[in-house]
Order: C-alpha cells, then sequence, then structure tokens
C-alpha cells in the first residue's frame, strides 16, 4: 500500500497550468513542483512567467512558460503539441484563466459580456476538449477547473463572472460522468475570497466589509492555502474524487450570514 508521502508525490508527471503566471494559479504550480511535476506555465505575460520560473526553479523540475491565447482551438491545439514535443505527455490540467467585471447589469457591454464568456467558458471548454482527448487516449489524467464561489451561488454585481463560472461547474460536472471510466478526473476547484488580482477592481472597503461579515475566518485565503487541495485532486491522492466541487473559502459557503 502506499504511503501518504507517495499518495501525494506527483514524480514522474507533466502539469499544463493554464494561468499559471497568475497568483494563485502559479501557487499552485509551485506547489505542484515541489511535489515533483514537471511544469508547463501558460499564460500571455512572459515577464510574469520567469518571476514565476525562478521560484519552480528551486524544486529541480523540468519547467517551462508557453505563450497562448487560450480562446482559440488553434492556439490550444499548437500549445498540446509544443507541451508533448517538450514533455512527452499530460498528466494533469489546471483551467486558471479568468476575468471578472463589476460592470451594473443593465451597463453591460456585448462586448464585455463576450469577453468574458470567451476566456471564462469557451477557453476552458476547448481546453478540456483538446486536452481531455489526449489524456482519454492515454487512459490516465486529471483536470482542476477552476471554479468559483459565485459559481455555487450568485453573487452581487458580477452579473456575467458568475454566469460563466455556474457553466464551468456545470460542465466539469458532466466531464466527470463522461469520463469516469475513460481514467480522466474533472473536478472543480472553487476558491473563496483570495485578493487575486481580477477581484481587486471590485474589491471596494463596502463589499470587504460584507464578505467578512460573512466570512467566518475573517480574513481572505493566502494563495498557498489552495496548494493542498489542488494537490488531492492532481495527485494519486485523489483517485476516486471526480465531478466534485472542492471548496477552500473560509467558511463563507457554510455561513448564512445569520
Amino acid at each position: 500500500m502506499k504511503t501518504p508521502a507517495d499518495l501525494f508525490s506527483l514524480q514522474g508527471k507533466v502539469a499544463v497550468v493554464i494561468g499559471g503566471t497568475g497568483e494563485l494559479c502559479g501557487a499552485m504550480a509551485e506547489g505542484f513542483a515541489q511535489a515533483g511535476a514537471a511544469m508547463a506555465l501558460v499564460g500571455r505575460d512572459a515577464a510574469k512567467a520567469k518571476t514565476r520560473l525562478d521560484k519552480i526553479a528551486k524544486a529541480g523540475v523540468k519547467a517551462e512558460f508557453f505563450a497562448c491565447d487560450t480562446t482559440s482551438k488553434a492556439g490550444l491545439q499548437k500549445l498540446l503539441a509544443d507541451v508533448l514535443a517538450k514533455f512527452g505527455r499530460v498528466d494533469i490540467l489546471v483551467n486558471g484563466a479568468g476575468v471578472n467585471s463589476a460592470t451594473p447589469f443593465f451597463d453591460i457591454a456585448e462586448e464585455e459580456f463576450d469577453k468574458i464568456i470567451a476566456v471564462n467558458l469557451k477557453g476552458l471548454m476547448l481546453a478540456c476538449q483538446i486536452f481531455g482527448r489526449h489524456m482519454v487516449e492515454r487512459g490516465s489524467g486529471s483536470i482542476i477547473n477552476i471554479g468559483s464561489a459565485s459559481g455555487l451561488l450568485p453573487l452581487s454585481r458580477v452579473f456575467t463572472y458568475s454566469a460563466s463560472k455556474a457553466a464551468v461547474h456545470n460542465l466539469s460536472k458532466n466531464l466527470a460522468r463522461e469520463w469516469a471510466t475513460k481514467g480522466v478526473r474533472v473536478n472543480i476547484l472553487v476558491p473563496g475570497f483570495f485578493p487575486a488580482e481580477q477581484n481587486r477592481k471590485v474589491l471596494t472597503p463596502e463589499r470587504v466589509a460584507t464578505i467578512m461579515a460573512k466570512t467566518p475566518m475573517k480574513r481572505f485565503g493566502e494563495p498557498h492555502e489552495l496548494v493542498g487541495a489542488a494537490l488531492l485532486l492532481a495527485s494519486d491522492a485523489g483517485g476516486f474524487i471526480t465531478g466534485t466541487e472542492l471548496v477552500v473559502d473560509g467558511g463563507f459557503a457554510a455561513f448564512s450570514g445569520v
């Protein structure tokens, strides 16, 4: 029987982290590297990637940055081909690209709506198609789609974001069902309130006060606090976990506010 250290090890595995240049997915990428996985960081900003790769290098694993427009099917197909050419396989996919907006509902422009849906939902769907096929053909793999507290219950002011994340939760569960006998697991990692770059513009002092009033721990999460949950879903330790919403939110979803 495997030891706990063996179960959580990612030695010999290759992880592709879309959004890996950001704060939350970047922390996950570092955690995967420290567990032994070779890392493909995917994003748009090479400068941010270098900072993250410098940290990952300390784990002594192979790591490389891949620029990609994740809303493009051709771009994602090239990404898979490039990762396979470099690493030979993909065992773990994290879909963490995301954009947010607090535009009042009557003022939401079609262009803004289309952009948020394209990044948060369409790009994720395409990545699941392209990388999921590779995993199904290999007979193994773990896909971690980054959901949101607003995917469980809609949050005020972020109408399009909430709708996109609710769809991510639904799609992920459907894929988990579809691929359950194919050796491919699909789960949703659900962060609560973390001061990630995409959320800072909507975190006004009034909104922060409201959030803290409904968060039993009375604080925001820190990026490293997502690593344990991500490792569970990525590794053999989570071998019987699929189609789940793993919530990391300081108790927010468990508290009615009363």
